[in-house]
């Protein structure tokens, strides 16, 4: 095809993800308390992850269990509900279209592609989204969670209540998902650049030890909690996906 083919092509993909969108955002928006229900669960202390923390320390302490979590959530705008509303609605229908909009994207671009170029192209985009898709329910059930936990309940002063606006509460909730989605992309990273020959197998096991502790410090920062237990819960996928990343480099290499 021409120059201009192509971009009509692009057009008519662009306008075909565009149109998937629009339709789950709408679908969405008018499943408001079920959509909510999902993004609000996180501040309930009847959440599934504060139920398996509290039992996890009664059993590790039972001299005592999890303090309960009390935060209250209010709107400091006329529109700003409903502004909210419309933006996770289109949130929703980016992820559940997610895969339709990849689908896209790479049948635009596979006719370019050799017959090999085409196949781990498909391995690696299949296994990217498949990653992306496991940090973030990581987020949403284990480390969004334990940030709130910490960062709601906390007070300078008993004299300072914690009123969190629900801005806030989604801002941190989207990007800390992102976050964790975009860390849990390692061994896909690790696989391109071992395919570069920019790193292998050899030089990420003798970095080990240093990688480790940039993990610790990241996870420090993601979930400012003090007690071993949470930052060792965060550190340990990131480290075990380090670990699978080694794997796959070695892979990598022993095939070529």
């Amino acid at each position: 095809m021409t120059f201009w083919e192509h971009l009509d092509e692009l057009r008519d993909s662009l306008i075909r993800m565009a149109v998937a969108v629009m339709v789950c955002a709408i679908a969405a928006f008018f499943f408001k308390e079920e959509l909510f229900h999902i993004i609000l669960a996180p501040q309930d202390e009847g959440f599934i992850t504060y139920r398996l923390l509290g039992q996890a320390s009664h059993i590790l302490t039972p001299q005592g269990t999890l303090d309960g979590l009390h935060v209250q959530l209010i709107n400091t705008g006329l529109a700003h509900q409903f502004l909210l509303h419309v933006r996770a609605s289109l949130y929703a229908g980016v992820l559940l279209t997610s895969p339709y909009l990849i689908y896209q994207l790479f049948h635009f671009v596979s006719p370019a592609l050799y017959e090999h170029e085409r196949r781990h192209a498909i391995r690696l985009v299949g296994s990217g989204y498949l990653l992306f898709l496991l940090g973030v329910l990581v987020s949403y059930y284990l480390i969004f969670p334990l940030v709130f936990r910490f960062l709601g309940s906390y007070q300078v002063s008993a004299a300072v209540a914690n009123t969190i606006t629900i801005e806030s509460y989604m801002s941190s909730l989207m990007s800390i998902t992102l976050s964790m989605g975009i860390l849990f992309e390692i061994p896909a990273i690790c696989w391109i650049l071992g395919r570069m020959d920019i790193i292998n197998g050899t030089l990420m096991s003798r970095y080990r030890r240093h990688v480790i502790v940039a993990l610790l410090i990241v996870a420090a920062i993601i979930t400012p909690t003090s007690d071993v237990f949470t930052l060792t819960l965060v550190a340990l996928p990131m480290w075990l996906l380090y670990e699978a990343g080694i794997l796959i480099v070695k892979h990598t290499g022993k095939r070529r």
